[in-house]
Formats: structure tokens, sequence, C-alpha cells
């Protein structure tokens, strides 16, 4: 009872007093009211974990049609609702009633404090098990979303790609925050469901929300749940993604999407741990590891006032960079190979397979949709194949997305990695000496070297 809320419908003053003196010291807060005509307006304005209803009100009438009658109320504004039922000892057929039309429980008046307290105790852990079933059904509801997604699998034996999966080892264990970052169709998302499938809370259903899709009427709604009757279409109680994600991964995709006042809000309840429904004032707790993504380069947006340092700070404990495809040449003709034997099965097509002259072609083509843009480039040439192999008939590569790898000398390539080394790192030169393992003065010649 400690954090509960209680409100209490008797058009007997006395009653509301002794009831109000007895409870309060228990509670977070008593409601009470002679009126039973405001039960629709307090119901609407806050969330009651119980509530103690009269059967009776109009002096002179004990029939208890009113007690009925707003019982039936309470219950169509929220079906969970634990209402007990106050009712004289001569009434209590009529209390029976009420208990087959929806009330949990009911009391004699006058009542015994301990018996009282012990039914209002049940009425309060029925309540909570009923909000745990809904929450239950929900997340039952974003496991069956998540199985009916193709199975991710992880593909590559490049160095670069390697070097993520250890890291991803390293990490996965802890609750630390993460933030990956990478190009789009780089599999942001495959990385994240790999964290996750490695840590302590393999044993919960990740769960994910695109951030970029969120308006800012529905961020609130959407993340933190709100209560029935908050706003015009919410016409019941809906546990947000920091509940659904209770013990388990919540992984925010696009995030710098969001602007700065949903950032503030986000901030607000990564550093409180808790969140806050709307149309609600009680604070819900939150247990979730973060795992955020983004295809932008935050440090660049915290300089240009778009993004919050602070919370980059917060949601980025480790940061992983996802390479592109195109410094992945390794493991170009894998995927193209593991996207093939899918997409056969799919569309029933025999075992193809790919002609060097494509497969060269490939390792050639800058990629700039990246895995993804492989994946539907394989997919639509299996759909359009005849025979048994996929020639350079079966594809379009644009000639401006190229990556010229013949004739390159190995200061070209020492060039490049630099670049892409001083890029990743934001221009912090040490990270980058340590990253290519060569000393800072080694680093300073070759960056005036190459004119970098």
């Amino acid at each position: 009872m400690k954090n509960s809320r209680i409100l209490i419908i008797d058009d007997n003053k006395s009653v509301l007093s002794a009831l109000e003196l007895l409870l309060q010291p228990m509670c977070e807060e008593v409601v009470t009211s002679p009126n039973p005509n405001q039960i629709p307006y307090l119901l609407e304005t806050k969330h009651f974990d119980t509530i103690l209803l009269d059967m009776n009100f109009s002096a002179g009438i004990n029939s208890g049609n009113e007690g009925l009658y707003w019982l039936k109320r309470i219950l169509e504004h929220d079906a969970n609702n634990s209402v007990i039922m106050i009712t004289a000892y001569g009434d209590v057929e009529l209390a029976v009633r009420a208990v087959k039309e929806g009330a949990v429980d009911f009391v004699l008046k006058p009542w015994e404090n301990s018996k009282l307290i012990a039914t209002i105790n049940a009425a309060i852990q029925l309540q909570n098990s009923r909000k745990e079933v809904k929450s239950l059904k929900e997340k039952e509801q974003n496991l069956k979303a998540a199985v009916k997604k193709e199975p991710a699998v992880i593909i590559g034996k490049s160095q670069r790609f390697r070097d993520i999966l250890d890291i991803v080892a390293k990490v996965a264990k802890t609750d630390a925050n993460v933030l990956i970052t990478g190009e789009n169709g780089t599999g942001k998302e495959i990385i994240a469901r790999e964290l996750h499938r490695q840590s302590l809370r393999s044993n919960e259903v990740m769960v994910g929300v695109d951030m970029g899709s969120l308006s800012e009427t529905l961020f609130e709604s959407e993340l933190f749940g709100h209560v029935k009757g908050s706003f015009t279409d919410a016409k019941e109680d809906r546990a947000g993604k920091f509940e659904i994600a209770k013990g388990s991964t919540l992984f925010m995709d696009e995030i710098a999407n969001l602007s700065l006042p949903l950032q503030a809000k986000l901030l607000a309840a990564l550093q409180n741990r808790e969140i806050v429904k709307v149309g609600s004032n009680k604070k819900v707790a939150i247990d979730i590891r973060l795992v955020c993504a983004t295809n932008s380069n935050l440090h660049t947006l915290v300089s240009e006032g778009k993004f919050r340092e602070d919370l980059l700070y917060r949601i980025n404990t480790i940061q992983i960079e996802i390479p592109p495809l195109r410094e992945r040449i390794m493991d170009i003709p894998l995927l193209a190979d593991f996207f093939l034997d899918i997409y056969c099965t799919k569309y029933k097509k025999p075992a193809l397979k790919l002609s060097d002259d494509v497969v060269e072609r490939m390792k050639q083509y800058a990629w700039p949709g990246n895995v993804r843009e492989l994946q539907h480039t394989i997919e639509k040439a299996v759909i359009l194949s005849d025979g048994d192999t996929l020639t350079m008939n079966n594809f379009f590569f644009s000639e401006n997305n190229s990556v010229k790898t013949t004739a390159r000398t190995l200061e070209e390539m020492e060039r490049q990695m630099i670049a892409a080394s001083i890029k990743q790192n934001d221009g912090n030169l040490s990270a980058v000496a340590a990253q290519l393992d060569i000393t800072r003065q080694t680093l300073y010649n070759k960056i005036k070297k190459y004119q970098l």
C-alpha cells in the first residue's frame, strides 16, 4: 500500500474522515469525496490503485442501485479498476451482486480495521497483477513482431568487422550504453541484436523504436506510455517502450532525428532512471539497457547546436563504428552468396551462382547503400534470372559509384587508411595513432606527407 493511491466515495463524511485517518499513513495519497458525480473527473485526472465505493447515496434509499450504477461507470472507464463496495450489514446480497458485476470485494459497516486493510491490500495486488498481465501481452505482441523478422546472421571475416565483433563480445555482458554509428544500410540493427543476444538480458525480447518516425506529439506516449483519458485517442492505459523493455534492451534507431525539446525529455528519463506516463503523476522506475544508432556524426551536431552534449555522453559509453561495405571488400562475396541462397529458396529458383566477372565488379562497386543495397541487388537479379548463373546482364552498376581498387600503390592505400581513421575518430590523433598502432610522431609525419 505504500506507493498506492486510494479513492473513497461515500456520502457520510464521518466515514470519509475515519477511512482517511486510517489509510493516509499507509498510502501515498488518499482522495475522498462525498459526491459520486465527481467520479468521472477524478478518474480522468488521476490514476487510483483501489476505489472504495458506497452502495447508497440518497437519503432513505437503500436499493444499492446508485452504487451499482457508479460501479458500472468506473469499470467502463477502465475494466481493470479494483473497486471495493462499502455497504451496511443488511445489504450483503446487494454487495454480492456488485461483486458479480465486477467489484473485487466488499466491506461491511462498521468494519474491522485489520480486515479492511487486508481487503485493500488484496485489491491492490489484483490491480498490479492485471497490469502485469497487460504488460506481458504487449511484450508478447513485440515478441511475435520480432519472430516474424528474418533471423539476424553475422556475415564477415574482414579484419575491421572481426574487430567490431570483438568489441561486441567485450561489451555485451555489461549494462553500458552503446552508440552504434555508420552509414545507412551497414547493419547497425544487426549489431544491436547481437549485443542483446550475448547480453545477460537475452532471455527477454529486445524492444526497438524508430526515433525518426516519432512526432513531437506521440513521443512521450510511445516511450513513456499513457493513462486512459489523457488525450482524445487514449481509450485505455498503455505501456510505453521503456516499460515494455523492462529487464531487456531498448534499441533506439535514428537517435539524431530527435528535436532538442525531445532530447531533453529523453535525457531526464535516462538520468533519473524513471518515467511518468502521459496523464499521470506517478513515477515508474525503468530497468533497461540502452543501445542507440545513427548515421549522423553526433559530435558535429553538438558543435552545430543540434544535439545535446550531455545526452551524447549519456548514450555513448561505448561507441561502435560500422564500416561501409566499400571498406569491407573481403566480405562482399560472402554476403552475396548468403543473400543468393536466401532468395533462391524464397523464389524457388535452382541453385544459382555468380559469374567471376560479377564478383569482381561487385568488389569494385562503391555500394552507396551498403549491405542493404547489395541485398536488394541480389534479390532483384534472382527474380529476373533465367539460367543457372547470374552474369553482368542481370545487374546494373553505375560507373559513378565505382571504387578503383586496381593499380593502387601502397602509399595510396596508406593515405586512405589514415584519412579514414582520422574521420572515424573525429580528428582525435591520439586515438588514430593507437588504432593504427603507430607513434604520434610517425602519424604527424605521414599527415604532413599526404597533406591530410
